[in-house]
């Protein structure tokens, strides 16, 4: 039976919202973490002034600064740390994931994924990672995974559930894993892990944000109320929904399927993306975005930038309360919280509710005249420069690239 929790709205609402004059009496400057707007938690950039803590209780050193706001020092990341390797020869069992690797590399979200799949095999599993067709990813070890299957082939590209379902029913029969972890992502995790559920029978528990010992929490009512229910096998969970593996290192030692997949005649026909206007993607969804700031003086350079590149735009406070960009188009904690994965920040420094509106990004790009500035600490790349004159190179580099692929296709 699941149980329903229901929560008091105004109180979590005081508490994820930092401007509330009673916010500052709800949080501790100790506590890692809160509720944030979509029911996920949220991790406090004030907890700890030199690191954080990562999952085993060990003090990490915070190499991207997007753990500690305004106090991240970049020349932390020149630290390297070696990790230990943990090693199952043997596994009592086994826990599978099949990250979405957009990109061919995985995401916020998988990693979150592998994180709470290292949870659930503890010591004596193994955590197997199951990706489809060629990936471009090269940190499998340092996220968690004792076994990657690969599973490559034409009839796996693309838009191919049913396909990758036959596939996985292959892993069921030769693993039997003690359970099976997909993201309940709108980049394909949900819907195969909903046909997979369908296929062996399974009740998934969905939107889980938490697993606190043999019970699965998800989010229902629009976020305001919690579900739990027993453990399932099948678990399609949301972003954040365990911390990622930092601590240790794995083997991620290639295994192979010991039977052929089923093939069947397919009764879907993938016939290729469909080009939408980055302009009408909602920021929330969108995967690149070209954000601007009070460093941006030419807006219409700006906005000619954001159609070469096919991005959607972004501002921060100041560029919106200034009149530049729209409200809708603002970007932060006192915005919208955003999941791209890149987030091209164009003169913006970095305030803190700024930072954590673009926490769960894969990778933020940063153009400032300022090098000291925050949001070049939190940058995965940082240009020093004048943002027009960048701009500018981008897109004739942008242009000439277009142009080299038509040339190469005649």
């Amino acid at each position: 039976m699941s149980d329903i929790i229901r929560r008091d709205p105004r109180a979590e609402w005081i508490a994820r919202n930092r401007l509330h004059p009673l916010h500052a009496a709800m949080q501790s400057q100790n506590q890692t973490s809160w509720m944030g707007p979509n029911g996920i938690i949220r991790k406090n950039p004030h907890a700890i002034a030199a690191g954080f803590i990562g999952p085993a209780g060990l003090k990490r050193i915070d190499r991207s600064g997007a753990q500690q706001g305004t106090a991240g020092k970049r020349s932390s990341a020149s630290v390297e740390v070696q990790l230990p390797l943990h090693v199952i020869e043997q596994p009592a069992f086994h826990v599978c994931v099949v990250p979405d690797m957009v990109g061919g590399r995985l995401s916020s979200h998988d990693k979150d994924l592998l994180g709470l799949a290292r949870k659930l095999a503890g010591e004596s599993g193994a955590v197997v990672a199951v990706v489809f067709g060629e990936d471009k990813e090269s940190a499998f070890d340092t996220a968690g995974v004792d076994r990657l299957l690969r599973i490559a082939g034409d009839a796996f590209d693309g838009y191919a559930p049913e396909a990758r379902v036959l596939a996985l029913s292959a892993v069921e029969s030769q693993l039997a894993p003690r359970h099976w972890l997909l993201p309940d992502s709108r980049t394909g995790g949900g819907e195969l892990g909903r046909r997979l559920a369908a296929k062996l029978g399974e009740r998934p528990a969905t939107r889980v944000w938490q697993v606190a010992g043999e019970q699965a929490i998800g989010r229902a009512g629009s976020g305001q109320q919690d579900i739990q229910r027993a453990l399932p096998r099948l678990i399609l969970a949301a972003a954040e929904c365990a911390e990622p593996v930092s601590e240790t290192r794995h083997e991620a030692r290639p295994l192979e399927l010991g039977e052929k997949v089923a093939h069947s005649l397919p009764r879907i026909e993938d016939l290729g993306p469909v080009a939408v206007d980055p302009a009408q993607i909602p920021m929330a969804e969108a995967e690149f975005i070209l954000s601007g700031g009070n460093g941006v003086k030419d807006w219409e350079l700006f906005h000619q930038a954001a159609v070469a590149l096919g991005a959607t735009e972004g501002a921060s406070r100041v560029a919106v309360d200034d009149g530049f960009m729209p409200r809708n188009r603002q970007v932060g904690a006192t915005g919208t919280w955003v999941t791209a994965r890149v987030y091209l920040a164009v003169g913006i420094s970095g305030a803190i509710q700024h930072l954590q509106g673009i926490g769960a990004c894969d990778k933020v790009v940063a153009v400032n005249m300022d090098p000291g500035c925050d949001m070049i600490k939190r940058a995965d790349l940082s240009v020093i420069g004048d943002s027009a004159a960048i701009l500018c190179a981008l897109m004739e580099r942008v242009a000439a690239w277009r142009q080299e692929g038509k040339r190469d296709a005649a």
